[in-house]
């Protein structure tokens, strides 16, 4: 374990992108051999306008990064956040606590609150604008958006006490289970089910992206499922009921180009069944 944590303090820009792009490689081949539903879709250029919307995500928290070091570095300097306050304890706890409460507080917390402000709303609605769901949706975040929760994150630091390979680590795995989650793949019954009282299985996840409430208020997880379990916000929906996207934005000219989707934050909201 040490000798993950010690990676994880020096870990190279390169491996965190190679990470993300090996990825979306992996789960793009998967999802072609065993999709979870067969789309009719112009792949490529749905994958485009997701990985453009994903490449402005990893260039805002590259740019914006010095911001988590130094916010990590001042609560292990002044000994503040739940980390530091806690007795000693051996490695593999205190790591899960960490993941846990960084969870928390970086993803399902701003998740919930992204879908009930509705200033926020605009910004996440994107996401769920997607009428096709795969592993190239995961980091379909409006650049706005993109700041919002980076600004979570950073509260999560403060909060947590997180040292930075912590940080890396979270967001490293963060990656994987999002593309995961996303991915067009179709697992077994039984062992979706199994995953989903640990971690954030793909038909657990795929409910969230159901275009109607209130299963678009459900599921906010990103790894751990425990946060929905507990606060009382998981819901299941058979996936052969799932139908992907949002009851506002459904026209293809509205979700499926990448001009209008950078405007819809600012344009004038239609009454919709969700928010």
């Amino acid at each position: 374990m040490r000798e993950i944590v010690s990676y994880f303090t020096t870990i190279p820009s390169s491996h965190r992108s190679l990470i993300l792009v090996s990825g979306i490689t992996l789960f793009w081949l998967i999802e072609n051999a065993f999709p979870l539903f067969k789309f009719n879709y112009k792949k490529w250029h749905h994958a485009g306008i997701n990985l453009f919307l994903t490449a402005t995500t990893i260039i805002i928290n590259f740019v914006l990064a010095f911001i988590l070091l130094k916010t990590s570095d001042w609560t292990i300097t002044h000994n503040f956040g739940i980390l530091q306050w806690l007795p000693p304890m051996p490695l593999c706890p205190y790591i899960l606590i960490g993941l846990l409460l960084l969870d928390l507080i970086g993803a399902y917390l701003v998740h919930l609150i992204e879908h009930k402000v509705k200033f926020l709303w605009r910004f996440h609605l994107i996401h769920h604008s997607d009428i096709w769901v795969d592993t190239t949706s995961a980091n379909r975040h409006h650049p706005g958006e993109s700041i919002i929760r980076f600004v979570f994150t950073t509260l999560g630091i403060i909060v947590v006490g997180s040292p930075m390979w912590m940080v890396f680590m979270y967001q490293t795995l963060s990656v994987i289970s999002t593309q995961f989650t996303h991915a067009n793949l179709s697992l077994p019954k039984k062992l979706d089910v199994f995953i989903s009282y640990f971690i954030v299985s793909p038909n657990m996840h795929k409910v969230h992206h159901h275009y109607r409430l209130p299963y678009t208020d459900s599921n906010y997880g990103n790894i751990f499922s425990i946060w929905d379990r507990i606060f009382g916000t998981f819901m299941y929906l058979p996936k052969e009921e799932i139908i992907y996207g949002i009851d506002s934005h459904l026209d293809p000219k509205e979700n499926n180009k990448l001009n209008n989707l950078l405007k819809i934050p600012f344009q004038k909201q239609r009454l919709s069944q969700n928010h």
